[in-house]
């Protein structure tokens, strides 16, 4: 049997701002009663200097669809438009969410974060349960 390489695999180190995200992330996980923590434990307002570059999105179960809930103004402005309440597969696909709907669907298959990095930013995607599934994705688009 082979291994496969997982895709949108984080890299061995992370700048500041995704560490800063990402050991929140892992700050909020309830000792071993899961992998990943609950959507309800996140709050934005934990991660200050960051919400600007942060992304929150609803994830449906079965087929994964994405919907943008919180998207922050530096998210928005880099995109051209605001994109809360939009759906990933309803918006054109350019920076700097291109590639974003295929990063999703491997967070959310891998159940684990993902990284996915342009020549020009970077964006980390962190799973997030609840209701028996994985329900929302926290991100950071630097």
């Amino acid at each position: 049997m082979t291994s496969t390489a997982h895709p949108f695999a984080l890299p061995p180190h992370l700048t500041p701002d995704f560490a800063k995200v990402h050991d929140y992330w892992k700050g909020l996980i309830r000792g071993r009663a899961s992998d990943m923590p609950y959507w309800d434990d996140v709050k934005l307002s934990d991660l200050p200097g960051l919400t600007a570059k942060l992304i929150l999105a609803t994830v449906s179960a079965g087929p994964v669809r994405l919907r943008f809930d919180i998207v922050g103004k530096d998210v928005s402005a880099r995109y051209g438009k605001e994109l809360a309440g939009s759906f990933a597969d309803e918006i054109e696909v350019r920076a700097p969410l291109d590639f974003f709907s295929a990063q999703a669907s491997a967070t959310v298959e891998g159940r684990q974060p993902t990284f996915f990095k342009s020549g020009e930013y970077g964006r980390l995607l962190l799973p997030l349960w609840g209701d028996g599934h994985i329900s929302m994705m926290l991100g950071i688009v630097a």
